[in-house]
């Protein structure tokens, strides 16, 4: 099977739909569910995935807090509060005020109290990380050695703890939980029906709270169909306080004015004027939140199911090719920094390694991520492991195998600059073929024949396993 979505003609029609589709926002919407006597007048609830994104990009900064091992258990012991819960009040980590971007909230129960990133992560296998690990066990495993690392890097094993945990997150978590329970799952008849509260005393029907947390875990602004790609990525990188600021009260609420995880990286690909996933995106979740509004609190029908589960279909396509083109962009920087190392005989460049091994954790981390949603990637995640590996090509050609009994990396086998440089272009070809994708930034594949065939004459062209 291909992993490039045949959609079907009336999905098809969302999707350009959604492309074009004039600017609104997600939400407010009103209030359906009959037994609610509160006072809210908005059933739009989506907060506690916003302060798991939050936690998530905590966990990245806290990653790179290490001194090498002096403080290693107080960082773990930090860093799993921000992991698997606290009662504590934790301090926002990664969203502080900057330039004249003003953050409304400083901790995380002002945003949501109660959340961990744990207890919503992928529960399979991970073949693709060392150990046979499942989801939470692979963040915990990276989690123990970032604590450890000097500041987050790890030169003999080539890792970049703080952009394994956020990429392999923005997965395992955020993608995993939205396209494989709110959008798959909770759209069943019979559960969490339209004609019931999510919970009692709630002020949105179960469809309406699912609909909100797979949006939330997408992670955009609630105004992004107003945005260009541009603005976007702009507000995630804290760059516009005047576009992120939608109402105009000087602050920017991270509720529903900051660009998270996935909408980011969504608008870092449509930025090329190649793509358009993240107006795509937004388009059907919004399309789709007034179609459960428009139901005025009773049971869906079986027709506006049907059409329900087409804007999830959009929406799972789209993301996951997001997470594809984030992979592909990646795998075209580890190439090109293995073109500097080689060209420059620069094996001993601090600032160039570190580069190489900065990309390599997001390509590795967003190939794992793609592995975590509701569609078992089969050959293609043997292919793309197998291609990338535990680790890249180290300083001295080796690479990282296995773990031991005791769970330390293992190296024993060696692999050449330039046979790990073929296997990058192997992997952009692999995505292109598989996905579909079009943004292709970094894309290294022009003339891969001939590459194909200059390195691997050079080296042997092995994958590493």
């Amino acid at each position: 099977m291909k992993f490039a979505f045949k959609l079907s003609a009336s999905t098809l029609a969302i999707c350009i739909m959604g492309a074009a589709a004039s600017a609104e926002t997600y939400g407010p919407y009103p209030i359906t569910e009959k037994s609610y006597s509160g006072d809210k007048t908005n059933s739009v609830s989506y907060s506690g995935q916003v302060a798991r994104s939050v936690l998530l990009d905590s966990l990245k900064s806290l990653a790179g807090q290490g001194d090498g091992g002096a403080n290693a258990a107080e960082l773990k012991a930090t860093m799993m509060k921000y992991f698997a819960g606290t009662e504590e009040d934790l301090p926002i980590i990664s969203h502080k005020d900057k330039d004249g971007f003003d953050i409304k909230q400083s901790t995380l129960n002002e945003i949501s109290k109660g959340k961990d990133i744990k207890g919503k992560t992928y529960q399979g296998l991970v073949p693709g990380w060392p150990g046979n690990l499942t989801g939470p066990e692979v963040l915990e495993d990276m989690i123990t050695r970032a604590a450890a690392s000097n500041g987050g890097f790890d030169a003999d094993t080539g890792m970049d703890w703080g952009q394994l945990i956020q990429k392999f997150g923005i997965g395992a978590m955020g993608f995993n939980q939205a396209v494989d329970n709110y959008l798959d799952e909770n759209l069943a008849a019979d559960k969490k029906p339209n004609n019931s509260p999510y919970s009692d005393g709630a002020a949105y029907t179960g469809k309406e709270h699912s609909w909100d947390e797979a949006f939330g875990y997408f992670g955009a602004a609630a105004h992004a169909l107003e945005l260009s790609a541009d603005q976007a990525y702009g507000i995630s990188k804290k760059a516009d306080a005047a576009v992120a600021d939608a109402n105009g009260d000087g602050v920017i609420d991270l509720k529903t004015e900051m660009v998270f995880g996935s909408a980011y990286y969504a608008a870092d690909a449509d930025k090329s004027g190649k793509t358009d996933y993240l107006p795509t995106i937004m388009s059907a979740f919004v399309e789709g939140r007034k179609l459960i509004a428009s139901a005025d609190g009773a049971a869906l029908t079986d027709a506006q199911r049907t059409q329900l589960k087409a804007y999830a279909e959009v929406i799972e396509a789209e993301w996951t090719k997001v997470l594809a083109e984030a992979t592909f962009k990646y795998a075209g920087n580890v190439f090109k920094d293995i073109e500097k190392l080689r060209a420059d005989d620069s094996d001993d460049d601090a600032e160039a390694y570190r580069d190489y091994v900065k990309h390599w954790g997001e390509m590795k981390g967003f190939s794992l991520a793609l592995q975590t949603g509701r569609e078992n990637l089969g050959g293609t995640a043997v292919r793309l492991n197998r291609l990338i590996g535990f680790s890249p090509v180290t300083l001295d050609e080796s690479i990282v195998t296995g773990v031991d009994g005791d769970g330390n990396f293992v190296k024993d086998a060696k692999m050449s600059w330039n046979a790990y440089q073929l296997n990058m272009l192997k992997v952009q070809d692999v995505l292109i073929k598989e996905f579909g994708i079009e943004g292709r930034k970094n894309d290294a594949t022009e003339g891969l024949a001939e590459l194909i065939k200059q390195l691997d004459s050079d080296s042997g062209g092995a994958e590493t396993d």
